[in-house]
């Protein structure tokens, strides 16, 4: 507690003293509202169930759940990490050296296995560094849609800008690996850490020392109209389970870290689409299209549409129209555990089509849906400082949130310090008489 802290905490206690014990009570339990500083915390304080002399909440089995305070979430290794993924920004040739050089330094120093994609292997510039010459042959590869890195992999660097974060997502469909992400892109709102001390900060990481960001994503499944089996299996509240199937048509299953976009494609129509919540129709949205977004993706698309930024440990989905024709339909914050349904109106002039993190595009026929919730996996993020850090400074940084130039003081303002009012008001006069003459 601080030093003004303390003695305010004194002085509320002498001129207490005195007061009848009730009153004294009330008293200080209002000022330490307002005098002691809550411990920090990310979670909304429990509220309390008591609802006047009569009302309070019905207790049930479904009431009683533990939320891990999002500020406490810090890496733990309970065995060290072996393997690691290095994911680099394609087509860039200031990203190679920042590659060879980590690389090098994982194998030689560290003595981890270094995994990459193989396409990486395919630059001409790389295979001309003498460096990584050396160490090519004991690299691990995969390829992107053949093999399953599933519990094949203990640590993810990404070396570049979002999208190389957005490619990992995509890489782990299930339990992803936690995510040291280094700022070597253009925007870089995700990729809080600097290149030039790395072997610092991934031995910190590798020691354990490590805030967490768990970013939420999305779990998007589309139903086919002409699937031969339109049962579905029940999850708890009748939501989609995370292993559910339709039919026996493929059908699209995938898990995104920023949105998932249904627009109106090519045609020169409105889209016009019905949106479901946990089974309620809500409204339909007639416009260029619809964002369902996570937090950590509201700060991409959804904010360009108009949409609020939210931090990326508020539990909840964002849905934000894309130009809709309706001077009254703004962005929208659902809770984290409701079930979306799209699914293109039977009166819509026009098919709607669907990408997911850029991804992935495809057509939303007639009798088609999209159901979205939040799925159970999400993507451990590497703070470089912690949650809230973080943040604000990608918020100030990349996104040059509230910069304005400052207003000045009045005495920097020399048009009224230089002259009184009343003289001022004169030469208003006398400018005045001018005119008329």
């Amino acid at each position: 507690m601080k030093e003004e802290d303390l003695a305010m905490a004194k002085a509320l206690l002498a001129e207490t003293k005195e007061s009848p014990a009730p009153l004294r009570k009330s008293i200080l339990s209002e000022e330490r509202a307002k005098t002691f500083r809550r411990t920090r915390s990310l979670n909304a304080p429990s509220p309390f169930q008591q609802f006047g002399p009569c009302g309070r909440i019905m207790k049930n089995s479904a009431m009683v759940m533990q939320i891990q305070d999002p500020a406490s979430q810090r890496l733990t290794w309970y065995k060290p990490p072996l393997a690691v993924l290095v994911i680099k920004k394609v087509r860039d040739s200031t990203v190679l050296s920042p590659f060879i050089q980590l690389v090098e330094w994982l194998i030689e120093e560290k003595h981890m296995v270094v995994w990459v994609e193989s396409a990486v292997l395919d630059d001409p510039l790389l295979m001309e560094d003498k460096k990584f010459l050396a160490v090519k042959d004991k690299l691990v590869t995969f390829k992107d849609g053949r093999d399953d890195l599933t519990d094949r992999i203990d640590f993810i660097i990404c070396l570049g800008g979002d999208g190389t974060l957005l490619y990992a997502s995509l890489l782990f469909q299930q339990s992803v690996p936690p995510v040291m992400a280094f700022h070597l892109g253009s925007l870089g709102f995700l990729t809080p850490f600097q290149f030039n001390n790395f072997q610092d900060q991934v031995t910190n990481v590798l020691e354990g020392h490590a805030a967490l960001t768990l970013r939420s994503r999305l779990r998007c499944i589309i139903v086919r109209r002409n699937s031969k089996d339109e049962r579905r299996d029940e999850g708890q509240n009748g939501k989609v389970a995370e292993s559910s199937t339709f039919g026996t048509l493929p059908s699209t299953n995938i898990l995104v870290l920023n949105e998932v976009v249904i627009d109106r494609g090519p045609s020169p129509y409105l889209s016009n689409i019905d949106l479901f919540l946990d089974g309620k129709h809500i409204t339909s949205v007639q416009g260029d299209g619809l964002i369902v977004s996570t937090p950590t993706g509201s700060t991409a698309y959804a904010v360009a549409a108009g949409a609020s930024m939210i931090h990326p440990s508020v539990p909840a989905i964002m849905v934000t129209p894309i130009c809709p024709h309706s001077l009254s339909f703004r962005p929208i914050v659902v809770p984290a555990g409701v079930e979306l349904k799209i699914s293109i109106s039977p009166d819509s002039r026009n098919t709607s089509w669907v990408s997911f993190d850029g991804r992935n595009r495809q057509e939303l026929l007639h009798g088609d849906s999209l159901r979205v919730t939040t799925s159970i996996y999400p993507v451990p993020s590497i703070c470089a400082q912690d949650q809230i850090s973080d943040w604000f400074d990608s918020l100030a940084e990349c996104l040059h949130w509230n910069v304005r130039k400052r207003q000045k003081c009045l005495d920097e303002l020399s048009d009224l310090t230089g002259s009184g009012s009343e003289d001022t008001f004169d030469e208003l006069e006398r400018g005045m008489e001018n005119l008329e003459c």
